[in-house]
């Protein structure tokens, strides 16, 4: 039996399947599936797949991500699944070193690989996804040098664009909520699983190069901007108990009041308060995780790692303005 499937989201994406399937034949192991979801393109990918003899999904619309790779994890038969987004191209030991990695311990639920920048090869694109008590997610070491980033680590969860995970864990914890359709999900489902006592690392060893954006087709747009901050209001609300909920809120909003100045200064900041809105009148029709007492550890040690999320995220931050003061030209 094989260990493992390679789950492809698509979604008019055709331009970037060549090379990332390409990625994958050249691994070092060859006891994995490969499995395209395509979500209704347009483009002409579901037939380039079917002329190609790639084992596919065809969906009949765009479910998202979230729909989109449930449905791979759900075709799965292999106890751990990779899910890799299509603008990607694998290093040939990515594969097996993420397999080493997620085997260390029945405990972990997914492990994040070293994502490079396709075009910037000496930078980081993420090494693992953090979050923070004010409410912002991010990518761990972006745009930093990789030799940054050589040491595997915990990390609070990882990011779905080509991480494993172990496939039994999403029977117990729940998938990728489709509500949130992108942005985020990832997040969430490495915070259920910590609240069940699972968690997610960091493997250097295992390396992709990310174009980014692929789909989306750039960093910022009214679309992404909406749906993300709607989202990090069904993160909140569905994660933390009422107690934890309350004490966290003025941080919560001290954040959104952040970024809100953010996005108005780059001209959406109106799309950022619609998704606000629409998280919170909204957010009752999400499945909230239950407490449950036996879980009180689990919710103390994420509480200490939202606080560290935000103590990381001014250090990398800083780093980052340093790095960009020493870049420019002097006039």
């Amino acid at each position: 039996m094989k260990k493992v499937t390679v789950i492809i989201p698509n979604y008019n994406g055709l331009r970037f399947l060549p090379d990332c399937l390409d990625g994958l034949k050249a691994q070092t192991v060859k006891d994995f599936e490969i499995l395209v979801v395509d979500n209704g393109s347009e483009d002409g990918s579901g037939e380039w797949l079917k002329e190609s003899q790639v084992p596919a999904i065809l969906l009949p619309e765009n479910t998202g991500f979230s729909g989109a790779v449930n449905v791979g994890i759900r075709a799965a038969r292999t106890p751990y699944v990779i899910l890799l987004n299509n603008d990607t191209k694998a290093d040939p030991a990515y594969v097996e070193n993420l397999l080493k990695a997620i085997e260390a311990s029945p405990k972990i639920f997914s492990v994040s690989p070293k994502m490079i920048q396709m075009y910037h090869p000496g930078l980081m694109d993420d090494a693992g996804d953090m979050y923070s008590i004010i409410g912002w997610a991010y990518q761990r070491g972006v745009g930093q040098e990789t030799g940054r980033y050589n040491r595997p680590c915990h990390v609070f969860s990882a990011c779905a664009g080509a991480a494993i995970y172990r496939r039994e864990v999403f029977e117990e914890i729940g998938y990728f909520d489709e509500m949130h359709f992108a942005y985020l999900e990832d997040i969430d489902v490495g915070y259920r699983a910590k609240i069940a006592g699972y968690y997610n690392r960091y493997c250097p060893k295992a390396v992709v190069y990310h174009v980014g954006s692929g789909t989306s087709g750039s960093k910022y747009n009214s679309f992404k901007v909406r749906l993300a901050a709607r989202n990090n209001v069904y993160l909140n609300y569905k994660n933390m108990p009422p107690l934890q909920l309350l004490v966290n809120s003025p941080f919560i909003f001290a954040g959104i009041v952040g970024k809100y100045g953010f996005f108005r200064k780059i001209g959406f900041g109106r799309e950022y308060l619609s998704g606000v809105w629409e998280g919170l009148t909204t957010c009752n029709r999400t499945k909230k995780v239950p407490y449950r007492r036996e879980n009180l550890t689990n919710y103390l040690a994420i509480q200490w790692e939202l606080i560290y999320g935000l103590a990381l995220y001014i250090c990398e931050f800083s780093r980052r303005q340093i790095r960009k003061k020493l870049e420019k030209p002097e006039i």
